[in-house]
C-alpha cells in the first residue's frame, strides 16, 4: 500500500469520524432528559419522586417526635395531637414514618449505581469483544439471572448478616447481569456503524472507543434501564425490612413499619399505610421517568392526547 493511499484511508477514516461527532444519534443532540420533559408523565414522577425524596431527606427534621419515643397506647387512633395515632408498640406513627425513608432511599441508590456501573462494564465489553470472552460473560450473567433476585439477597443476608453492605452487595451483583443483557444488547448495532470503523482504524484503544464512542449511543436504553432497576432495588430492600433482615429490626424503617402493624389495619391502618403509600408513590414515579425517557428516545416526544 502506498503512503498515498494510507493518507487517503485516514482522511476517510477522519471524515466518518467527524461525521459521527456532528450528527449523533437523536438521544445525543439534545440532551435526552430535557426533551424527556415535554411528556404529561415524566412531569409526574419527577413530581411523585420529588415529593417522596423530600419527605426522606427532611422528614427527620421535622418529625413532632422521636422515633423511639412512646407517646401513648399502642395502635391509638389520631387524635391528642398525633395526626397517624401511634403504632404497636405507642410511638407516633407520623415520626415514625417521617424518620423511616432516608435509609431505603440511600441503600437503593447506592446498590442501583453499582449495578448499573457492574453491568454497563460488562455488557459493554462483552458487545465488543465479539468473540470467546462476549459467550464466557453472558453465560455468567445468565446463571445469576437464574435466581430471583429477592432469594440470593435472602441467602447473602442469612450467611453474612442484615448489614446494610451486605445488602447493598447482593442487590448491586443480581442487578449488574439484567443492566448487561441490556447494555450488549443495545451495543451489538451500534458496533457495527461506520464511525466505530473508524474510530478503530485510527487505532484508539479500546476503553477511548468503549466509554467515548459507544458508552454515549446507548445512553438512552440505559437510562430507563436504571429507573427501572432502581424500581426493583427499593422493591428488594423494602422486602427484606419487611421480613425483619434490617441492619436494626427495631429501628424506623418503611419496610419494618409495614411488618411491624400489619396485624392492624382494620383498626389503626395508618402504620402500615403511609409506607405502602411512600413506596407506591416512589416506584410509580421512578416507573414514570423510565416511561418518558424510552418514549423520548424512541422519537415520541408528545402524549397521544397532545396528537
Amino acid at each position: 500500500m502506498s503512503d498515498r493511499d494510507v493518507e487517503v484511508s485516514r482522511d476517510e477514516a477522519l471524515a466518518l469520524v467527524a461525521q459521527g461527532v456532528e450528527n449523533p444519534p437523536p438521544g445525543r443532540r439534545t440532551n435526552l432528559l430535557r426533551r424527556s420533559l415535554r411528556l404529561g408523565r415524566t412531569k409526574v414522577g419527577l413530581v411523585l419522586v420529588g415529593f417522596v425524596v423530600l419527605l426522606a431527606v427532611f422528614g427527620p427534621v421535622v418529625a413532632p417526635h422521636a422515633s423511639d419515643e412512646f407517646v401513648g397506647r399502642p395502635f391509638s387512633p389520631p387524635g391528642g395531637g398525633l395526626v397517624f395515632g401511634t403504632d404497636y408498640l405507642g410511638q407516633d406513627v407520623l415520626s415514625r414514618f417521617l424518620d423511616g425513608g432516608l435509609t431505603i432511599l440511600i441503600l437503593a441508590l447506592v446498590s442501583t449505581a453499582i449495578g448499573l456501573v457492574l453491568g454497563l462494564a460488562i455488557g459493554l465489553v462483552a458487545a465488543y469483544s465479539r468473540n470467546w470472552l462476549d459467550d464466557v460473560l453472558m453465560r455468567a450473567m445468565d446463571v445469576i439471572m437464574a435466581f430471583p433476585q429477592i432469594m440470593i439477597a435472602l441467602v447473602a443476608v442469612s450467611l453474612i448478616g442484615t448489614k446494610n453492605w451486605v445488602r447493598v452487595i447482593a442487590i448491586a451483583l443480581t442487578t449488574a447481569p439484567r443492566v448487561a443483557r441490556v447494555a450488549r444488547g443495545a451495543a451489538q448495532p451500534v458496533i457495527e456503524r461506520d464511525f466505530i470503523g473508524a474510530t478503530e482504524a485510527m487505532g484508539l484503544s479500546r476503553v477511548r472507543i468503549i466509554g467515548g464512542e459507544l458508552f454515549p449511543n446507548i445512553l438512552g436504553p440505559m437510562m430507563v434501564e436504571a429507573s427501572l432497576r432502581l424500581t426493583y432495588s427499593i422493591a428488594v430492600i423494602a422486602a427484606l425490612a419487611f421480613l425483619g433482615l434490617s441492619n436494626d429490626p427495631n429501628g424506623p424503617n418503611w419496610g419494618t413499619m409495614i411488618q411491624q402493624n400489619q396485624g392492624s389495619l382494620a383498626t389503626q391502618p395508618w402504620g402500615a399505610l403511609l409506607p405502602i403509600l411512600a413506596i407506591a408513590l416512589l416506584t410509580m414515579g421512578t416507573g414514570l421517568i423510565g416511561d418518558g425517557i424510552a418514549r423520548t428516545a424512541a422519537g415520541i416526544d408528545r402524549e397521544r392526547g397532545d396528537e
